[in-house]
């Protein structure tokens, strides 16, 4: 395929960059406002669904209709959802422990600190792991087996994060599984079918660009760094160290899969 406008998708990444730094900042005046940081979770599914709608309503030069609003509708689905899923979680809570134990421990000012390490942090991480939706709306010619394919994993990875959420809602809803551990439903198979889901949303919308090699390598970072995000960054192993020496945790870490599924009849 020829033709991808390199110009064009340049001044969609600057434009892309100014959608999550304007969410983050958004954000961080309203978390100022009401005193808790945890609601910079909400944001960072809000910030990929403003770069995706930025990115749509820009000059596309001769990338296609079809492809830009496929790789929009995706994006926006994915993150109204996430938003709205952590929004509702986090909902009369107090401060999350792991903002409240970053700024217990900052160098100087804690706002300056907090608007560094997280909100200018996660503006940034949403703005390099969206380079293939912003890429994907300046490719010509329809979506091909490649985009299909990529629809395809996307479909699998927020029908995980989806179930698993409402599955962990209404288990946590349910008073006598108080300080127990959630070992069934999706949770039988994977020890974090939400995170399994985002990975696979991720590199979904990555084949959408694959129809163009050179397009392909040079969004290749945008899925490895969610990956690592959510296998050795803030998703998995973050969260494993806070849940170890819960009741329960070893045994279930023993027996179910630490990320891909497995088949429950497999653990052990």
């Amino acid at each position: 395929m020829n033709g991808f406008d390199w110009g064009a998708f340049g001044w969609n990444l600057a434009a892309g960059a100014g959608a999550a730094l304007a969410v983050m900042l958004v954000t961080f005046l309203i978390a100022l406002r009401k005193g808790v940081h945890r609601i910079v979770d909400v944001a960072w599914g809000l910030g990929f669904a403003a770069v995706a709608l930025v990115s749509y309503a820009l000059p596309s030069g001769d990338g296609d209709g079809t492809r830009r609003a496929l790789v929009t509708v995706l994006t926006v689905v994915w993150g109204i959802r996430l938003a709205v899923h952590i929004g509702r979680r986090g909902r009369g809570h107090g401060e999350d422990p792991r903002y409240a134990a970053m700024l217990a421990k900052a160098p100087g000012s804690p706002v300056l600190y907090a608007l560094r390490k997280v909100y200018l942090l996660q503006g940034a991480l949403v703005w390099l792991v969206s380079l293939p939706v912003q890429a994907a709306c300046h490719l010509t010619g329809p979506p091909d087996g490649w985009a299909w394919a990529g629809t395809g994993l996307w479909a699998v990875g927020l029908g995980f994060e989806a179930v698993g959420d409402a599955q962990l809602a209404r288990f946590k809803r349910d008073p006598a599984h108080r300080g127990r551990i959630m070992d069934r439903g999706l949770w039988a198979w994977t020890r974090h079918p939400n995170y399994f889901g985002d990975f696979c949303v991720w590199w979904g919308l990555f084949l959408i660009v694959c129809q163009e090699p050179a397009v392909a390598a040079a969004t290749l970072v945008s899925p490895v760094v969610m990956s690592l995000l959510l296998t050795k960054g803030s998703g998995k192993a973050l969260l494993e160290r806070h849940m170890e020496g819960r009741p329960g945790f070893a045994e279930y870490r023993a027996r179910t899969s630490g990320f891909f599924p497995l088949p429950p009849a497999r653990r052990g």
